[in-house]
């Protein structure tokens, strides 16, 4: 069955899951976050066909999310590393374990915590303008459709 492309779609959240929408490919990005960069390391933890794994890693890599280098010449074996976009990836996978934590696994079977201080992190999305925590009832979505270039 083909995959519906929302690349044409006007709607930040639908071209992002157009590039990181299956869920391979969030566990992906989860493990590289956690610092995983090899084939093997990627297919221990997340258990996912060595087929399916490599078209996922492929498709990461076409979408700009990570990067292949080389980490071994005989044979050229290539480690998987978070490009800027994979990077910038990371707020929307610390809220969605938020979430999951939250709703999903009640009762503090997982949590978030600072590496340095060994203390509970409990997210929170702020805006950077205003320094406001961002809610749904301070929020309008707003779409602005650029011009047609009429020399074209």
């Amino acid at each position: 069955m083909r995959r519906t492309r929302l690349t044409d779609v006007p709607c930040p959240i639908a071209r992002g899951l157009d590039e990181v929408g299956e869920w391979w490919s969030l566990l992906i990005l989860r493990d590289a976050m956690r610092g995983l960069t090899r084939f093997d390391e990627f297919q221990r933890s997340i258990g996912l066909a060595t087929n399916m794994l490599t078209r996922r890693l492929q498709a990461l890599v076409e979408a700009g999310l990570l990067e292949k280098r080389p980490y071994q010449e005989r044979p050229l074996r290539h480690g998987y590393h978070l490009t800027d976009k994979g990077r910038d990836f990371l707020p929307v996978l610390v809220a969605m374990a938020d979430w999951g934590s939250r709703w999903l696994l009640p009762g503090g079977t997982f949590r978030l915590v600072d590496r340095e201080t060994g203390q509970p992190v409990d997210p929170v999305l702020i805006d950077r303008n205003s320094g406001e925590a961002v809610r749904p009832e301070r929020l309008r979505p707003e779409l602005t459709i650029p011009a047609k270039d009429e020399t074209q």
